[in-house]
C-alpha cells in the first residue's frame, strides 16, 4: 500500500523540517510549502491526502488557503495556528478546516491527529446506504444525495451527518458528537462543533431551501429530523 502523501505548509524552516521527520517516522511521505500563494498550484499538481496548514505565512495566509481549497477539494486540513483566541480557531472550521492544533505543539500530537483524521475517512463501512427522505448517505463511496445531486462535505462534516442520520431524532450533545468525530477529546471546545454544523446546514439548505433538516435542541445539542422529506 502506498504510504500517504502529507503536504506541511509551513514558512519556519526548523518547525516544518520537525513534522516532516515524525510524520515520515511514522510511515508517511511529506511535501513542504513555505510560501502561501505557491500552494494551490502544488495542490493542484501533486496527488495529496492531507494538508497541514499554517494560518501566518507568506503571500496568502492560511485563512485564505483554506477557503479557496474548499471550492475544489474536500482534502483533509489540519490548520496550524500560534494565535490563541478562539475566533481564529472557529472561523479555521467555519472555512472547512478538519481540525486544528496551535503551537507550540508535540510533533507527537501532530501524527496522532493526522492518524485520527485517515481512521476516521478509512473506517469501517455500513453494510448498508443510509435513507431518509430525500437524503442518502453511501458510506463506502463516502458519497451524500439529496435528490439525486451530489452532496460535498468535508470528511467532518460526513461524519457528523452519519452520526446524526444512524440515529434520527435522537438528541446528541456537543461533546458526544466531537468525540465521535474527531476520534479523542478535542481540547474541550465543544462549540467547533457548531462551526461544521452550520456549514453542513447551510450546504443541506442550497438543495432543500426551507426543511429544517438538522434540529438544534437548546441547551443539549443537536438532532436528525426523520419527518423530514
Amino acid at each position: 500500500m502506498t504510504s500517504r502523501h502529507i503536504l506541511v505548509v509551513e514558512d519556519e524552516e526548523k518547525i516544518a523540517s520537525l513534522l516532516c521527520d515524525y510524520l515520515k517516522e511514522a510511515g508517511f511521505r511529506t511535501s513542504t510549502q513555505n510560501n502561501g500563494d505557491r500552494v494551490l498550484a502544488q495542490i493542484k499538481k501533486d496527488p495529496l491526502d492531507l494538508i497541514l496548514l499554517d494560518i501566518m505565512l507568506p503571500g496568502k495566509n492560511g485563512i485564505e488557503l483554506c477557503r479557496e481549497i474548499r471550492q475544489f477539494s474536500n482534502i483533509p486540513i489540519i490548520m496550524i495556528t500560534a494565535r490563541v483566541e478562539e475566533i481564529d480557531r472557529l472561523l479555521g472550521l467555519e472555512l472547512g478546516a478538519d481540525d486544528y492544533i496551535c503551537k507550540p505543539f508535540s510533533p507527537r500530537e501532530v501524527v496522532a491527529r493526522v492518524k485520527a483524521i485517515f481512521r476516521r475517512m478509512h473506517a469501517e463501512p455500513l453494510t448498508h446506504n443510509l435513507v431518509i427522505g430525500s437524503i442518502s448517505l453511501d458510506d463506502k463511496t463516502h458519497q451524500v444525495m439529496i435528490d439525486k445531486q451530489v452532496l460535498n462535505l468535508t470528511p467532518n462534516e460526513f461524519g457528523l451527518l452519519k452520526i446524526m442520520m444512524r440515529r434520527p431524532n435522537r438528541v446528541f450533545s456537543r461533546s458526544e458528537l466531537i468525540n465521535r468525530v474527531q476520534g479523542y477529546d478535542f481540547e474541550g471546545y465543544d462549540r467547533t462543533i457548531d462551526s461544521h454544523i452550520k456549514n453542513l446546514r447551510k450546504k443541506i439548505a442550497q438543495k432543500l431551501p426551507g426543511q429544517e433538516i438538522i434540529t438544534t435542541v437548546y441547551g443539549v445539542g443537536y438532532k436528525f429530523s426523520a419527518s423530514s422529506d
